[in-house]
């Protein structure tokens, strides 16, 4: 008699749709060209390109364009078409683009920075160019008049802009793992406040108005959430990466944050639930559980005539434990650990089945990504990577 087989449970994933490939070098930054079959695409091989979906199924560009200076960033406007481009050279470049995406008008230069723009921002509601450059200054500019409005000198090279049009508050993050807040007026800029949490430098930065919630990633594997809105200082750690955090993406409908690494991983965590802080590690000469001495502790040492032990922390409580009573690992998902982690022996029994319940999906997407698009409206994500390729996914099983 036949075995009966048992029907394997479907598990949920992003669909690859599309390869685009042609760059002759790493492609900086791409986006999805909204109710089009189509991708603006710029590149360390001094290359705009436009690509759109022919009847064979496959992107061409419609438009080639070559410039000066390797691109290094863009800002895209689908309202008005307007394409701001950052040059190796310190240069932004603006183009228009025709409606059917066959034709691109240059409309100015202007040097914004000393050396290479790292990041640039169009806001249409201002008609501001805000970016950053490797000249360690952010910049904003009038888009119709080409004007510098002000500047601002960051701490160290800046990796991540993000702006909230209400509040006219820019965020900022750099190398040096620090977020700067700016609070711009037409002519002028005002410090609000910094702030640090990363071992690392920030690497990418997303923001939400809804929620009035700021994420940054960074190379130390991690990613934060930042409660700016709710004025309580709140930092929720996320860790879910084996490698640096290339970038970022937010779904507001869902209130889903979509997280992708050097490594090629995809995460898609979910937001919408209760989450905790971690909390500060303790210190403490000694353990905290059997009260034995730690190495450095010589007094307790001498008199207890006991060898020292190595310090660890439990993850969930933050007390100092040494390792006997810290044998245990557990994952912990609303405190961000989606890797099982160190706890103390007693928080390992009180943490429940339902406390360990996965808040994220993990993805590979076969290639080391350094940039990537979220489009909301059809659930699509754009991930570029050093391999010179840029993938297009459909992330509607898991963004939902």
């Amino acid at each position: 008699m036949a075995a009966e087989i048992q029907p394997k449970p479907l598990t949920r994933k992003p669909i690859l749709l599309q390869r685009v490939e042609g760059s002759q070098e790493v492609v900086n930054m791409a986006v999805i060209v909204p109710k089009e079959e189509g991708v603006i695409s710029v590149s360390e091989d001094r290359t705009i390109r436009v690509w759109l979906k022919r009847d064979s199924g496959q992107y061409w560009p419609s438009i080639y364009h070559a410039m000066p200076s390797p691109c290094s960033c863009m800002s895209f406007n689908p309202e008005t078409r307007r394409l701001s481009i950052g040059l190796d050279n310190g240069t932004i470049s603006e183009f228009i683009l025709s409606e059917d995406y066959n034709k691109m008008t240059p409309v100015k230069n202007y040097q914004a920075h000393q050396s290479r723009v790292t990041m640039i921002l169009f806001v249409l509601e201002l008609e501001w160019v805000l970016s950053t450059g490797q000249d360690k200054q952010f910049a904003w500019h009038c888009s119709e008049s080409g004007q510098r409005l002000g500047g601002y000198r960051t701490s160290a090279v800046a990796s991540g802009l993000q702006f909230d049009v209400e509040t006219r508050h820019v965020f900022i993050g750099d190398h040096s793992g620090q977020v700067t807040i700016l609070k711009l007026e037409q002519e002028n800029c005002t410090l609000v406040t910094t702030f640090r949490g990363h071992t690392g430098g920030v690497t990418a930065l997303c923001w939400d108005p809804v929620q009035r919630v700021l994420f940054s990633g960074s190379s130390d594997h991690s990613v934060i959430m930042w409660d700016i809105g709710g004025r309580k200082g709140t930092a929720i750690e996320l860790q879910g990466h084996n490698d640096k955090v290339q970038a970022l993406s937010y779904a507001q409908h869902t209130r889903q944050l979509i997280s992708c690494g050097g490594d090629g991983g995809i995460v898609v965590w979910n937001m919408d639930v209760e989450r905790q802080e971690t909390p500060e590690w303790l210190d403490s000469d000694s353990c905290q559980k059997c009260d034995q001495p730690f190495f450095w502790n010589f007094k307790q040492m001498w008199d207890s005539k006991k060898i020292g032990l190595r310090q660890h922390h439990c993850r969930k409580c933050g007390k100092a434990v040494c390792g006997k009573c810290s044998s245990k690992r557990s994952s912990i998902p609303l405190m961000g650990f989606e890797f099982e982690v160190r706890v103390c022996d007693s928080c390992h029994e009180a943490i429940t089945d339902e406390e360990r319940a996965p808040t994220a999906t993990f993805h590979d997407s076969k290639h080391n990504i350094v940039h990537v698009h979220f489009d909301e409206t059809r659930g699509w994500l754009l991930t570029s990577g050093t391999d010179k390729v840029i993938k297009l996914w459909d992330m509607t099983p898991v963004v939902s």
